[in-house]
């Protein structure tokens, strides 16, 4: 079993492809997944705090 360039590349094209979309799916699940409400509006309000100054 001789592997060459093409074949390689063409390989490494279709996987990488597919982990990349197999890891935004992974976050965009995370990301909108109600139980995470919580945990990103006290974040977003936490950045804001009038407390932390320069």
């Amino acid at each position: 079993m001789d592997i060459d360039h093409a074949t390689a590349v063409a390989f490494s094209k279709s996987w990488g492809l597919f982990y990349l979309i197999a890891l935004s799916i992974g976050v965009l699940i995370y990301t909108f997944r109600p139980s995470n409400k919580k945990r990103f509006d006290r974040a977003k309000k936490t950045i804001l705090d009038k407390e932390d100054r320069p």
